[in-house]
């Protein structure tokens, strides 16, 4: 895979909405079900809204019921930080980017068994989805590979 530097963008943190900028850059959640991607079910990865950085694939999201994108696993670990979370009088895992470090939400432990029983509960105001008819022209053509079914 080609190598890009992915990193925390001044210029994109400018272009963001007010809902945008709420979740990556002050930790806050949008509404349930009232986000861009909860019901997203088109093929293509989701990648940081700061930094570009791929984070996610369709591959791996999953109807959790929660009304956000839900997600068994990151594209590449080393890309997602975890860390403790304990606000409003809880004990979570928040989950940020590597490079970007936007907020993006939360790891839960009640996923798919079958697929390692792990929720990434995620801001769809933290992604931008990269459909797969674009990958090549947007620069993320490496993660085509994704998407190719092995053949028997």
């Amino acid at each position: 895979m080609t190598t890009t530097e992915y990193r925390k963008d001044p210029a994109a943190i400018s272009q963001l909405t007010k809902r945008q900028y709420a979740v990556t850059q002050e930790d806050a959640t949008e509404p349930a079900f009232m986000n861009e991607f909860w019901d997203n079910h088109d093929d293509g990865i989701y990648v940081d809204i700061v930094s570009g950085e791929p984070l996610f694939a369709s591959t791996d999201k999953y109807d959790s019921r929660s009304g956000w994108p839900s997600f068994t696993r990151p594209i590449n670990p080393a890309n997602v930080i975890r860390r403790d979370d304990k606000s409003y009088g809880m004990i979570r895992t928040e989950v940020r980017s590597a490079n970007g470090d936007s907020h993006l939400g939360h790891l839960f432990d009640d996923g798919p068994i079958e697929d390692g029983g792990l929720r990434y509960c995620i801001n769809s105001a933290a992604l931008r989805f990269i459909p797969l008819d674009e990958l090549e022209s947007q620069g993320y053509g490496d993660y085509r590979s994704l998407f190719t079914t092995k053949e028997a």
